[in-house]
């Protein structure tokens, strides 16, 4: 369809991929790790070497969110799906009310409701419609999601629970870059492949006295079932002593820690400044053409970190998108395959730059109007 098309050469993003997830890896990242040469790749995770770069992982991130000195970074392999589980067998005491909007929110209500000896509650809306939770009376666990990645809806507040009651956020494509108070939450949780511009595979949750008291209470009753690979136990005393509890991958370690320091230099308030800045340009240019519009309609529930934008029917995306990848400038931009809408997912996380974000717009603009 757009086989005579070329591509003007000022409208060519620096970096091609524009993907949520995995995310944009910076080069010298990559040419950093290279560098330790035999220092740190194939050593033990329970040496040194790899225990000083988790340590590092776990003071940034504590810097970066301005978190309360009683709260701990724990770190674990598996990447954060593995959390909706761990989270059901080893923090729900009875009952968890989940807030859902989407695919990945859904997915971990599912979870929770696997669990027999657990009442799960769904408070649902439709995909693309915004939803922020609140406290509910014999729920002694609160689910939410900050940044529903599969339709760009975000969390406008957070609910306000009690004493007695755990707030859970999965901040999966949204944390270091959507708004949220951390000290808000009991149990702010997150993989290394969105914002945070690593590989998959790991998870981190931040986590209240109140969230370490209540894993430490579950884990005293023997007769509730818990694998030994979702224990919290293990999985806290090891990030206590700035390890993981089985063998990580030390490349994703090593390049989140640069992503982390890197994004300390300029803060999380000005991140998020220049990330309303990327929001701004995208959801105006879908305003801007009559052949496109904001798939989230609500404006308060609109990500600042994955943008997705719906299509005139008269073009295909699907042939724009393929298109782009064979001349390798644009990749990434599918929507989720299982909304099934004629729709660009354009991420926003922090390592794509506003430049690259304009000159996309304007080559899709002219790519859509050709055929128009």
């Amino acid at each position: 369809m757009f086989d005579s098309f070329e591509i003007p050469k000022e409208l060519i993003p620096a970096d091609p991929r524009f993907g949520s997830g995995p995310s944009l890896v910076p080069t010298e990242f990559l040419e950093k790790l290279a560098k330790t040469g035999h220092e740190f790749m194939g050593t033990s995770h329970r040496k040194a070497g790899v225990k000083n770069v988790v340590k590092e992982i776990q003071e940034g991130l504590k810097k970066y969110f301005n978190v309360p000195s009683d709260y701990l970074v724990v770190l674990g392999n598996g990447g954060a799906t593995l959390l909706f589980d761990m989270i059901a067998l080893g923090l729900v005491e009875k009952k968890a009310t989940h807030y859902t909007c989407g695919e990945f929110s859904e997915k971990w209500y599912k979870s929770t409701k696997l669990v027999p000896w657990l009442a799960a509650e769904n408070v649902s809306v439709p995909f693309g419609k915004g939803i922020n939770g609140k406290a509910v009376a014999g729920s002694d666990l609160i689910a939410v999601t900050l940044n529903e990645t599969s339709t760009g809806v975000q969390l406008s507040e957070l609910p306000i629970v009690d004493a007695n009651t755990l707030l859970a956020v999965d901040a999966t494509s949204g944390a270091g870059q959507c708004p949220c108070d951390v000290s808000k939450t009991d149990v702010f949780f997150f993989a290394p492949q969105k914002v945070f511009a690593s590989d998959g595979g790991l998870w981190i949750a931040i986590m209240s006295p109140k969230a370490l008291a209540r894993a430490a209470k579950i884990a005293g009753d023997k007769s509730r079932y818990i694998p030994e690979i979702m224990s919290w136990t293990h999985a806290i005393s090891n990030s206590e002593q700035n390890q993981t509890y089985n063998t990580p991958a030390l490349a994703t370690l090593f390049i989140m820690n640069e992503q982390v320091k890197r994004m300390n230099e300029q803060g999380y308030a000005e991140i998020q400044k220049l990330s309303q800045k990327k929001a701004d340009l995208l959801y105006s240019w879908a305003e801007s053409k009559p052949y496109l519009s904001c798939y989230i309609e609500e404006k308060q529930f609109r990500s600042i970190a994955v943008a997705t934008i719906d299509v005139d029917a008269k073009v295909n995306v699907d042939d724009v998108i393929k298109f782009l990848e064979k001349k390798k400038a644009v990749y990434g931009i599918d929507g989720y395959r299982k909304l099934g809408r004629n729709q660009f997912r354009i991420s926003m996380f922090h390592n794509i730059s506003y430049s690259d974000l304009d000159k996309l717009t304007k080559l899709l603009s002219m790519m859509i109007e050709s055929k128009l």
